[in-house]
């Protein structure tokens, strides 16, 4: 695929906020659309690549932003762009393969963080993982493409997903630090540019270990 103009494109891998605004008769968490205009001005100042319009990196990058955005609000599977969502499937490391109805219900922090003494996924619903991270990451914890090694069908890409730990984490205190996460995933696609699947390569144990490495816990005050 070479460069094209956006607007040509699929409406899923044009700008996140033009899927947000076309959601007739989209079933909304909290029964509204997610505002993103806090997030989208951090990532702004805190990006570290310009990709062109129309260039794979952007493609991939609106893509996979679209997705997050729809498994994060969306409450209904069927309604989400981004995927073909009856065949759907994500995994990470290798691991167990899940579907967008999974996506959906767990939250995918709960999904690809595996169980540690600091955090258990089984014991977290979709909505207390989100209470978590946000707290952790008011300024939230923001992702972008770095490089995409290859094309459609299947799209390998490099990407990081970075925020400044300035919450309070569990009983772990912000250290304002950036926790930051690099990573690689296959994503395979449609010819209109549809995930069938995704695999996430990654070190899924640095995330909670960066949260609970320097800041004190509010017991060890007591």
């Amino acid at each position: 695929m070479s460069n094209t103009n956006s607007t040509n494109l699929p409406l899923w891998v044009q700008d996140r906020e033009k899927v947000i605004s076309s959601d007739i008769g989209v079933e909304w968490r909290g029964g509204k659309r997610p505002d993103y205009s806090h997030n989208d001005r951090v990532f702004q100042q805190e990006s570290k690549y310009d990709h062109p319009e129309g260039s794979l990196e952007a493609i991939a990058h609106n893509l996979v932003r679209t997705f997050e955005m729809e498994a994060s609000n969306k409450i209904n599977p069927e309604q989400w762009l981004s995927v073909v969502a009856d065949k759907f499937r994500m995994s990470s490391n290798g691991g167990k393969e899940y579907t967008a109805q999974e996506a959906g219900k767990h939250g995918t922090y709960n999904l690809f963080i595996s169980k540690n003494k600091h955090y258990d996924p089984d014991k977290e619903t979709f909505e207390s993982s989100f209470e978590t991270f946000l707290t952790a990451f008011p300024n939230g914890f923001l992702w972008e493409v770095i490089e995409v090694l290859s094309g459609p069908p299947n799209v390998t890409f490099k990407w990081r997903h970075w925020g400044t730990f300035k919450g309070d984490f569990k009983e772990y205190q912000p250290t304002g630090e950036t926790i930051e996460i690099i990573g690689i995933s296959i994503a395979r696609v449609t010819e209109d540019l549809k995930i069938l699947s995704v695999e996430h390569y990654f070190d899924n144990s640095k995330f909670i270990k960066d949260l609970t490495a320097g800041g004190c816990p509010f017991h060890s005050q007591k």
